[in-house]
């Protein structure tokens, strides 16, 4: 089974959704999953801790990328991420 990891952006209504990237949001957090599934479900959780949790539908929206998590002493690079707009 692959590790994954779920990267959550929270970003500004006003900036388009292909911009919006972990430099660019107002917000990013992470979470590790078990599955490629799990990249744009079961996140809700820190989202909801975020200080901008408030913002989100209003001002503000989520979009999740997918990451490969590398194992340990693999030398392998983790894969893009794969973006999940929710």
């Amino acid at each position: 089974m692959q590790d994954f990891i779920a990267i959550v952006l929270i970003c500004q209504m006003s900036l388009p959704q292909d911009a919006c990237t972990e430099a660019t949001a107002r917000d990013v957090m992470s979470i590790h999953v078990d599955s490629e599934l799990g990249c744009s479900s079961g996140w809700q959780d820190i989202v909801a801790r975020s200080a901008f949790a408030d913002d989100v539908g209003k001002s503000a929206y989520v979009k999740t990328m997918c990451r490969r998590r590398a194992e340990v002493g693999s030398g392998d690079q983790p894969a893009a991420a794969k973006p999940s707009d929710r």
